[in-house]
Protein backbone atom coordinates (compact mmCIF):
# COMPACT_ATOMS: atom_id res chain seq x y z
CA UNK A 1 0.00 0.00 0.00
CA UNK A 2 1.34 3.59 -0.99
CA UNK A 3 0.76 6.09 1.91
CA UNK A 4 -1.65 7.66 0.74
CA UNK A 5 -3.70 4.47 0.54
CA UNK A 6 -3.58 3.24 -3.36
CA UNK A 7 -2.56 0.39 -4.30
CA UNK A 8 1.23 0.55 -6.06
CA UNK A 9 1.01 -1.04 -9.16
CA UNK A 10 2.53 -4.26 -9.99
CA UNK A 11 4.76 -3.03 -12.97
CA UNK A 12 5.76 -0.27 -10.50
CA UNK A 13 6.62 -2.73 -7.68
CA UNK A 14 8.59 -4.49 -10.18
CA UNK A 15 10.95 -1.98 -11.38
CA UNK A 16 11.38 -0.81 -7.78
CA UNK A 17 12.50 -4.51 -7.19
CA UNK A 18 14.97 -4.53 -9.85
CA UNK A 19 16.58 -1.05 -8.60
CA UNK A 20 16.71 -2.05 -5.25
CA UNK A 21 18.69 -5.51 -6.89
CA UNK A 22 20.93 -3.37 -8.51
CA UNK A 23 21.74 -1.25 -6.34
CA UNK A 24 22.64 -4.09 -3.75
CA UNK A 25 24.78 -5.28 -6.08
CA UNK A 26 28.82 -4.31 -5.45
CA UNK A 27 29.78 -1.63 -7.53
CA UNK A 28 32.56 -3.77 -9.27
CA UNK A 29 30.03 -6.29 -10.55
CA UNK A 30 27.51 -3.25 -11.83
CA UNK A 31 30.20 -1.71 -13.72
CA UNK A 32 30.71 -5.60 -15.00
CA UNK A 33 27.23 -6.04 -15.86
CA UNK A 34 26.74 -2.68 -17.53
CA UNK A 35 30.47 -2.99 -18.76
CA UNK A 36 28.87 -6.31 -21.26
CA UNK A 37 25.26 -4.53 -21.95
CA UNK A 38 27.43 -1.66 -23.43
CA UNK A 39 29.55 -4.03 -25.27
CA UNK A 40 26.54 -5.53 -26.50
CA UNK A 41 24.74 -2.89 -27.75
CA UNK A 42 28.14 -1.49 -29.38
CA UNK A 43 29.16 -4.65 -31.22
CA UNK A 44 25.49 -5.36 -32.48
CA UNK A 45 25.25 -1.70 -33.78
CA UNK A 46 28.27 -2.57 -35.42
CA UNK A 47 27.47 -5.84 -37.39
CA UNK A 48 23.75 -4.16 -38.08
CA UNK A 49 23.81 -4.49 -41.51
CA UNK A 50 25.66 -7.37 -41.93
CA UNK A 51 23.58 -8.90 -39.57
CA UNK A 52 20.31 -7.71 -41.41
CA UNK A 53 21.98 -9.19 -44.54
CA UNK A 54 22.53 -12.62 -42.91
CA UNK A 55 18.52 -12.54 -41.74
CA UNK A 56 17.50 -11.82 -45.22
CA UNK A 57 19.45 -14.44 -46.37
CA UNK A 58 18.40 -17.11 -44.11
CA UNK A 59 14.67 -15.89 -44.98
CA UNK A 60 15.48 -17.13 -48.54
CA UNK A 61 17.46 -20.45 -48.07
CA UNK A 62 15.73 -23.44 -46.93
CA UNK A 63 18.99 -24.37 -45.32
CA UNK A 64 19.89 -21.58 -42.95
CA UNK A 65 15.98 -20.67 -41.79
CA UNK A 66 16.95 -21.83 -38.73
CA UNK A 67 19.38 -18.91 -38.31
CA UNK A 68 16.10 -16.35 -37.40
CA UNK A 69 15.41 -18.71 -34.15
CA UNK A 70 18.97 -19.44 -32.52
CA UNK A 71 19.34 -15.80 -30.86
CA UNK A 72 15.69 -16.13 -29.52
CA UNK A 73 16.41 -19.78 -28.58
CA UNK A 74 19.58 -18.69 -27.15
CA UNK A 75 17.89 -16.52 -24.99
CA UNK A 76 15.49 -18.66 -23.67
CA UNK A 77 18.67 -20.87 -22.22
CA UNK A 78 19.99 -18.58 -20.57
CA UNK A 79 16.56 -17.63 -19.36
CA UNK A 80 15.58 -21.36 -18.46
CA UNK A 81 18.90 -21.04 -16.22
CA UNK A 82 19.16 -17.98 -15.05
CA UNK A 83 19.36 -19.00 -11.23
CA UNK A 84 22.45 -21.15 -11.82
CA UNK A 85 24.52 -18.89 -13.46
CA UNK A 86 27.24 -17.35 -11.19
CA UNK A 87 28.04 -13.99 -10.56
CA UNK A 88 30.24 -12.21 -12.65
CA UNK A 89 33.47 -12.71 -11.90
CA UNK A 90 37.23 -11.82 -12.74
CA UNK A 91 38.12 -11.63 -16.55
CA UNK A 92 39.16 -14.71 -18.49
CA UNK A 93 42.00 -13.65 -19.98
CA UNK A 94 42.78 -16.69 -22.21
CA UNK A 95 39.19 -16.80 -23.36
CA UNK A 96 39.41 -13.18 -24.22
CA UNK A 97 42.19 -13.67 -26.32
CA UNK A 98 41.16 -16.56 -28.34
CA UNK A 99 38.06 -15.99 -28.88
CA UNK A 100 39.35 -11.71 -29.83
CA UNK A 101 41.78 -13.42 -32.03
CA UNK A 102 39.18 -15.69 -33.58
CA UNK A 103 36.80 -13.19 -34.10
CA UNK A 104 39.00 -10.23 -35.29
CA UNK A 105 40.84 -13.31 -38.42
CA UNK A 106 37.47 -13.64 -39.51
CA UNK A 107 36.29 -10.20 -40.41
CA UNK A 108 39.33 -9.47 -41.36
CA UNK A 109 38.98 -12.39 -43.99
CA UNK A 110 34.98 -11.77 -44.73
CA UNK A 111 36.73 -7.88 -45.77
CA UNK A 112 39.95 -8.98 -47.75
CA UNK A 113 39.14 -12.40 -49.30
CA UNK A 114 38.14 -11.53 -52.83
CA UNK A 115 36.05 -14.22 -54.66
CA UNK A 116 33.89 -15.67 -51.88
CA UNK A 117 30.35 -16.45 -52.28
CA UNK A 118 27.67 -14.79 -50.30
CA UNK A 119 27.46 -17.66 -48.44
CA UNK A 120 30.65 -18.12 -47.58
CA UNK A 121 31.19 -14.20 -47.11
CA UNK A 122 28.30 -14.28 -44.25
CA UNK A 123 29.51 -17.38 -42.62
CA UNK A 124 32.48 -15.64 -42.23
CA UNK A 125 31.21 -12.45 -40.34
CA UNK A 126 28.99 -14.20 -38.56
CA UNK A 127 31.87 -16.40 -37.46
CA UNK A 128 33.50 -12.81 -36.14
CA UNK A 129 29.97 -11.44 -34.77
CA UNK A 130 29.34 -14.50 -32.71
CA UNK A 131 33.29 -14.98 -31.44
CA UNK A 132 33.82 -11.50 -30.72
CA UNK A 133 29.85 -11.70 -28.58
CA UNK A 134 31.83 -14.59 -26.75
CA UNK A 135 35.17 -12.71 -26.33
CA UNK A 136 33.10 -9.95 -24.27
CA UNK A 137 31.62 -12.61 -22.43
CA UNK A 138 34.88 -14.14 -21.00
CA UNK A 139 35.72 -10.30 -20.69
CA UNK A 140 33.45 -8.75 -18.57
CA UNK A 141 31.37 -11.81 -17.37
CA UNK A 142 34.46 -13.93 -16.14
CA UNK A 143 35.42 -17.60 -17.22
CA UNK A 144 33.11 -19.12 -14.74
CA UNK A 145 30.03 -17.67 -15.60
CA UNK A 146 30.98 -18.81 -19.13
CA UNK A 147 31.66 -22.34 -18.59
CA UNK A 148 28.24 -22.28 -16.71
CA UNK A 149 26.30 -20.87 -19.66
CA UNK A 150 28.88 -22.72 -22.11
CA UNK A 151 25.71 -24.59 -23.87
CA UNK A 152 23.41 -21.04 -24.43
CA UNK A 153 26.64 -19.60 -25.59
CA UNK A 154 27.91 -22.41 -27.90
CA UNK A 155 24.49 -22.96 -29.67
CA UNK A 156 25.06 -19.19 -31.13
CA UNK A 157 27.23 -20.89 -33.58
CA UNK A 158 24.36 -22.26 -35.60
CA UNK A 159 23.67 -18.45 -36.48
CA UNK A 160 26.97 -19.23 -38.93
CA UNK A 161 25.56 -20.66 -42.66
CA UNK A 162 27.48 -23.66 -43.40
CA UNK A 163 30.20 -23.53 -45.87
CA UNK A 164 29.62 -23.88 -49.63
CA UNK A 165 32.09 -26.69 -49.49
CA UNK A 166 30.95 -28.32 -46.21
CA UNK A 167 27.33 -28.14 -48.13
CA UNK A 168 28.75 -29.81 -50.65
CA UNK A 169 29.97 -32.79 -49.53
CA UNK A 170 27.12 -33.27 -46.86
CA UNK A 171 25.23 -33.64 -50.06
CA UNK A 172 27.06 -35.79 -51.74
CA UNK A 173 27.33 -38.36 -48.62
CA UNK A 174 23.63 -38.01 -47.79
CA UNK A 175 22.61 -38.82 -51.16
CA UNK A 176 24.72 -41.97 -51.50
CA UNK A 177 24.04 -43.12 -48.08
CA UNK A 178 20.36 -42.39 -49.17
CA UNK A 179 20.24 -44.34 -52.17
CA UNK A 180 21.75 -47.02 -50.68
CA UNK A 181 19.07 -46.89 -47.92
CA UNK A 182 16.15 -46.66 -50.53
CA UNK A 183 17.84 -49.13 -52.38
CA UNK A 184 16.97 -51.85 -49.42
CA UNK A 185 13.68 -50.26 -49.09
CA UNK A 186 12.82 -51.23 -52.63
CA UNK A 187 13.91 -54.75 -52.49
CA UNK A 188 12.13 -55.21 -49.14
CA UNK A 189 9.03 -54.15 -50.53
CA UNK A 190 9.71 -56.28 -53.50
CA UNK A 191 9.26 -53.57 -56.42
CA UNK A 192 11.53 -54.49 -59.45
CA UNK A 193 13.82 -51.97 -60.04
CA UNK A 194 17.60 -51.51 -61.74
CA UNK A 195 19.81 -49.88 -59.83
CA UNK A 196 22.90 -47.52 -61.46
CA UNK A 197 24.26 -46.00 -58.58
CA UNK A 198 22.05 -43.26 -57.63
CA UNK A 199 19.87 -43.72 -60.58
CA UNK A 200 16.73 -46.44 -60.17
CA UNK A 201 15.15 -48.15 -62.43
CA UNK A 202 11.66 -48.85 -62.06
CA UNK A 203 8.98 -50.26 -63.99
CA UNK A 204 7.39 -47.25 -66.10
CA UNK A 205 10.28 -44.82 -64.71
CA UNK A 206 13.63 -44.16 -63.95
CA UNK A 207 14.08 -41.69 -60.73
CA UNK A 208 17.61 -40.48 -59.91
CA UNK A 209 18.65 -39.38 -56.72
CA UNK A 210 20.21 -35.89 -56.63
CA UNK A 211 22.10 -33.41 -54.50
CA UNK A 212 18.86 -31.51 -54.05
CA UNK A 213 17.26 -34.50 -52.82
CA UNK A 214 19.48 -35.17 -50.18
CA UNK A 215 17.56 -34.32 -47.27
CA UNK A 216 20.00 -32.22 -46.25
CA UNK A 217 17.73 -29.53 -44.17
CA UNK A 218 15.86 -31.87 -42.59
CA UNK A 219 18.78 -33.52 -41.70
CA UNK A 220 20.48 -30.08 -39.89
CA UNK A 221 17.47 -29.53 -38.27
CA UNK A 222 17.05 -32.56 -37.06
CA UNK A 223 20.57 -32.67 -35.88
CA UNK A 224 19.98 -29.18 -33.81
CA UNK A 225 16.36 -30.52 -32.66
CA UNK A 226 18.36 -33.42 -30.85
CA UNK A 227 21.02 -31.18 -29.66
CA UNK A 228 17.99 -28.86 -27.68
CA UNK A 229 15.80 -31.98 -26.48
CA UNK A 230 19.20 -33.52 -24.90
CA UNK A 231 20.29 -30.61 -23.21
CA UNK A 232 16.84 -30.06 -21.87
CA UNK A 233 16.08 -33.62 -20.83
CA UNK A 234 18.82 -35.52 -20.20
CA UNK A 235 21.63 -35.77 -17.69
CA UNK A 236 24.19 -38.17 -18.75
CA UNK A 237 26.45 -37.61 -21.43
CA UNK A 238 26.34 -41.06 -23.41
CA UNK A 239 22.95 -40.85 -23.50
CA UNK A 240 22.74 -36.89 -24.53
CA UNK A 241 25.58 -38.46 -27.30
CA UNK A 242 23.22 -41.69 -28.22
CA UNK A 243 20.27 -39.05 -28.92
CA UNK A 244 22.13 -36.88 -30.81
CA UNK A 245 24.30 -39.72 -32.80
CA UNK A 246 20.57 -41.32 -33.72
CA UNK A 247 19.89 -38.46 -36.08
CA UNK A 248 22.50 -39.68 -38.20
CA UNK A 249 21.12 -43.34 -39.77
CA UNK A 250 17.52 -41.57 -38.73
CA UNK A 251 18.10 -38.82 -41.38
CA UNK A 252 19.54 -41.62 -43.68
CA UNK A 253 16.60 -43.72 -43.27
CA UNK A 254 13.79 -41.33 -43.67
CA UNK A 255 15.17 -40.11 -46.59
CA UNK A 256 15.51 -43.57 -47.98
CA UNK A 257 11.86 -43.94 -47.37
CA UNK A 258 11.06 -40.95 -49.00
CA UNK A 259 12.73 -41.96 -52.16
CA UNK A 260 10.69 -45.06 -52.08
CA UNK A 261 6.95 -43.82 -51.46
CA UNK A 262 7.86 -41.17 -54.38
CA UNK A 263 8.71 -44.59 -56.39
CA UNK A 264 6.00 -46.56 -55.37
CA UNK A 265 3.66 -43.37 -56.50
CA UNK A 266 5.34 -43.61 -59.40
CA UNK A 267 4.97 -47.08 -60.31
CA UNK A 268 1.07 -47.45 -58.89
CA UNK A 269 -0.06 -44.34 -59.48
CA UNK A 270 1.98 -42.99 -62.65
CA UNK A 271 4.78 -41.11 -63.72
CA UNK A 272 3.42 -37.51 -63.35
CA UNK A 273 3.72 -38.37 -59.09
CA UNK A 274 7.49 -37.17 -59.70
CA UNK A 275 6.14 -33.76 -59.99
CA UNK A 276 3.57 -34.40 -56.87
CA UNK A 277 3.45 -32.26 -53.64
CA UNK A 278 4.75 -35.44 -52.35
CA UNK A 279 8.22 -34.75 -53.94
CA UNK A 280 8.60 -31.07 -54.09
CA UNK A 281 6.76 -30.29 -50.97
CA UNK A 282 6.79 -33.10 -48.99
CA UNK A 283 9.91 -32.29 -46.80
CA UNK A 284 7.91 -31.00 -43.61
CA UNK A 285 6.06 -34.42 -43.79
CA UNK A 286 8.92 -36.85 -43.57
CA UNK A 287 10.39 -34.76 -40.84
CA UNK A 288 7.53 -34.49 -39.19
CA UNK A 289 7.62 -38.40 -39.35
CA UNK A 290 11.40 -38.69 -38.25
CA UNK A 291 10.33 -36.95 -34.97
CA UNK A 292 7.98 -39.66 -33.93
CA UNK A 293 11.00 -42.13 -33.25
CA UNK A 294 13.45 -39.53 -32.04
CA UNK A 295 10.55 -38.42 -29.45
CA UNK A 296 10.72 -42.40 -28.85
CA UNK A 297 14.23 -42.56 -27.96
CA UNK A 298 14.23 -39.97 -26.12
CA UNK A 299 11.34 -41.12 -23.43
CA UNK A 300 12.95 -44.10 -23.24
CA UNK A 301 16.22 -42.47 -22.68
CA UNK A 302 14.47 -40.43 -20.09
CA UNK A 303 13.17 -42.99 -17.94
CA UNK A 304 15.95 -45.26 -18.06
CA UNK A 305 17.66 -42.07 -16.25
CA UNK A 306 14.66 -41.89 -13.99
CA UNK A 307 14.79 -45.35 -13.06
CA UNK A 308 18.15 -44.84 -11.81
CA UNK A 309 18.07 -41.97 -10.09
CA UNK A 310 15.01 -43.20 -7.97
CA UNK A 311 17.29 -45.81 -5.93
CA UNK A 312 19.95 -42.94 -4.91
CA UNK A 313 17.18 -41.20 -3.58
CA UNK A 314 15.77 -44.17 -1.43
CA UNK A 315 19.50 -44.79 -0.60
CA UNK A 316 19.87 -41.00 0.62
Amino acid sequence: MASGGEVVPAAAGLRNGVRAAWRGLPRSRRLRIGGCAVYLVFLTLLFAQPLARLMLYAIRKDLHSHILLVPLITAYLLYLQRERLPAAGRTSIPGTVLAGATGLAALAASLLWRGLSLNDGLALTALAFVALLAAGGFLFLGGRWMAAAAFPAAFLVFMIPLPDAAVDQLEKASTLASAEAAALYFKASGTPVARDGVVFQLPGIAIRVGQECSGIRSSWVLFITSLLASHLFLRTRWRRIALVAFVIPLGILRNGFRILVIGLLCVHIGPHMIDSIIHRRGGPLFFALSLVPLGLLLVWLRRQERRLRLPAVEKA
